[in-house]
């Protein structure tokens, strides 16, 4: 089996591959449209040849400013093939391609709630689960994605604690002390890798060079002055979204994760946003009941595979 990336002349049999949608989240409409962006490129795809002939697809997604991918948005097989076979092979190969230096990759597959319960969902999971686990993606996280939309009402924006925008330097302070203890499964991994400080900066880096504003993050403070924690409203190429929300641990327990949110909320909705996104672990049951508490709904469940932590 041959493993190369993919081509402008393999465009026609990409298309026909991605007609078959399964668990994968791209369509043609997408794939040609991010491939104009920048979020997809045919050297971030990579296809598995055998006799000259196309078996297998992955296609990979990226921020446009960054020249290597984030994770996995799509694989493909075509039928009569060793769907996991080739799809080790895919991953793996790609795999060696990142730069050492690089945010270790991931793949992320999109499932409706209640999936174990779907027989069809959990036969197209698990060539998947294994095939990301053999080439080296073993980690599994589940994270609770979740919405907001007008028709769901603006939280009540906080009369407790102020808000106030900061230059780079306290807002990796304050995230420095945040993350110690996350109970983010991708945050402890950062941090075990690169230490509390390193985790904050590359995070805050990635949050930079989002298409969310720079301007909109906000340091919060309570009645006396003291700082409480941070939010940092963004966008990515799907729109608004929550980047990131914290509470200093000597705060915590007096839900100002609640006052975070709905700043966050006002903030987006303020620059024109119909739409929020955002996710949490589904071990991380408090910031699951802040979500619902401030009206965001859970529409669905996103599956990370990754490397193991250490």
């Amino acid at each position: 089996m041959k493993i190369r990336t993919a081509v402008e002349t393999d465009l026609d049999t990409i298309h026909t591959l991605i007609a078959e949608q399964s668990l994968n989240t791209v369509t043609r409409e997408r794939f040609d449209q991010y491939i104009a962006s920048g979020a997809y490129r045919y050297d971030w795809s990579w296809v598995a040849e055998q006799d000259g002939r196309i078996v297998g697809l992955s296609i990979w997604w990226g921020m446009e400013q960054f020249d290597h991918p984030f994770s996995i948005d799509g694989l493909y097989c075509v039928p009569g093939a060793d769907r996991v076979a080739v799809w080790t092979e895919l991953i793996r190969h790609t795999l060696t391609e990142f730069p050492a230096d690089a945010e270790p990759p991931e793949y992320h597959i999109f499932l409706p709630n209640g999936w174990r319960d779907r027989p069809d969902v959990v036969a197209e999971l698990e060539p998947r689960l294994k095939a990301a686990a053999a080439a080296g993606l073993s980690e599994r996280t589940e994270r609770l994605r979740y919405e907001w939309l007008p028709e769901y009402g603006l939280p009540v924006r906080s009369s407790r604690l102020r808000f106030e925008p900061a230059d780079d330097e306290p807002f990796v302070d304050v995230f420095t002390r945040v993350i110690k203890g996350s109970l983010d499964a991708a945050t402890a991994r950062d941090v075990a890798r690169l230490g509390a400080e390193g985790a904050a900066r590359q995070d805050l880096e990635i949050y930079q060079s989002m298409p969310g504003d720079r301007s909109w993050w906000r340091l919060a403070y309570d009645a006396a002055g003291e700082l409480v924690g941070f939010a940092l409203p963004s966008a990515n190429n799907g729109g608004p979204v929550v980047g990131y929300l914290g509470v200093l641990a000597e705060h915590r327990g007096n839900r100002y994760s609640d006052d975070l949110l709905a700043e966050i909320t006002h903030l987006l909705v303020g620059t024109g946003a119909e739409r929020i996104r955002a996710d949490t672990d589904l071990t991380n049951k408090p910031m699951a009941a802040c979500f619902e508490r401030l009206g965001y709904r859970n529409h669905e469940v996103r599956l990370v595979l990754s490397y193991p932590a250490g």
